[in-house]
């Protein structure tokens, strides 16, 4: 396998120290997503225990959210290894220490196990049995049937939004130890949020995708049409089912509020991918998926965080 990054590869390995070591731990654990993933599953924690009118800074969450993110980069880590290869065709990838060489892939492996085998365990024993269990299958739906799909169809996407979805059902039960339907309301958000945010990614790195092999929908349409109407009909399912909290009375008005200003400015976002419906070839297509990713990433954050401090008022 030849790509740019490997002539590097020695020269890393020659020149390398602690801070190298942890970037590419940081890189191969995914360490932006796992955050994301554990600050969502903070969420489903929070709303558990918070129903139930338990304290929710205790000990049991910080076993929560290790736990959770321990198997999260875990499966991160699992993913580069086993697209190490597609990784190395795209340039927004080429860089990481699957590709370059500067970590092998027995180290690797062993990270894996590490955190993977130690996330659940932990689950398990400091928490419940039922945590462990769904942290595992998810991280499972996500490798056996999330990743292979990507070099099939562009279904991968739809298929994706369910393991993708399951940090915030994963915190609940946790605190809960049960599974019930607040938790399915944070899993739908999760869910109809995906599809805008990793739609833009696609349009975006198309051209990554397309030399990858991986087959996301822009990839395979010509004309964005698909890709656009995704985008449009599942930021419009997503504005009224990020209401549903105060109606379950999760959250106030105040958040009622405020996630309708959100979702009506990320449904612009939508709305503007639709409207224009540029080919994913063209320039202005990847400057609107870039707007439409920028608003992705602020908008979830902004979200759960109205959502949690409106309950605690």
């Amino acid at each position: 396998m030849t790509t740019a990054a490997q002539p590097l590869a020695a020269t890393l390995r020659s020149s390398r120290g602690p801070l190298d070591l942890l970037r590419d731990y940081a890189q191969l654990t995914k360490i932006r997503v796992t955050t994301l993933v554990v600050v969502t599953a903070w969420c489903g924690f929070y709303f558990g225990e918070h129903k139930a009118g338990l304290p929710v800074m205790t000990m049991k969450l910080l076993w929560s959210l290790t736990g959770i993110g321990m198997v999260s980069a875990g499966t991160a880590c699992m993913n580069e290894i086993v697209e190490r290869k597609s990784d190395a065709l795209m340039r927004r990838t080429a860089m990481r220490p699957m590709v370059t060489r500067s970590m092998s892939v027995g180290h690797a492996l062993a990270v894996w196990a590490v955190l993977t085998i130690g996330g659940a365990a932990l689950l398990a024993l400091k928490l419940n049995p039922l945590t462990g269990l769904l942290t595992l299958l998810t991280a499972a739906s996500y490798l056996l049937v999330y990743t292979p799909l990507k070099k099939v169809s562009p279904l991968c996407t739809f298929v994706g939004a369910f393991p993708g979805a399951m940090p915030g059902v994963l915190g609940w039960v946790a605190a809960r130890g049960k599974l019930e339907y607040e938790a399915l309301v944070l899993f739908a958000i999760v869910f109809f949020w995906q599809f805008p945010h990793f739609h833009s990614i696609a349009l975006l790195y198309r051209d990554d995708y397309a030399r990858a092999g991986i087959r996301m929908l822009p990839v395979v349409e010509s004309d964005g049409r698909s890709t656009a109407r995704q985008i449009l009909m599942y930021g419009a399912a997503l504005l009224p089912t990020t209401l549903a909290p105060t109606m379950l009375g999760m959250a106030g008005l105040p958040y009622f509020i405020g996630a309708s200003i959100l979702g009506v400015a990320l449904f612009y976002f939508c709305a503007r991918i639709w409207s224009e419906c540029e080919p994913p070839s063209t320039a202005r297509s990847r400057v609107l998926a870039r707007s439409l990713l920028k608003a992705t990433v602020t908008y979830l954050p902004l979200l759960f965080a109205l959502m949690m401090l409106n309950s605690a008022a």
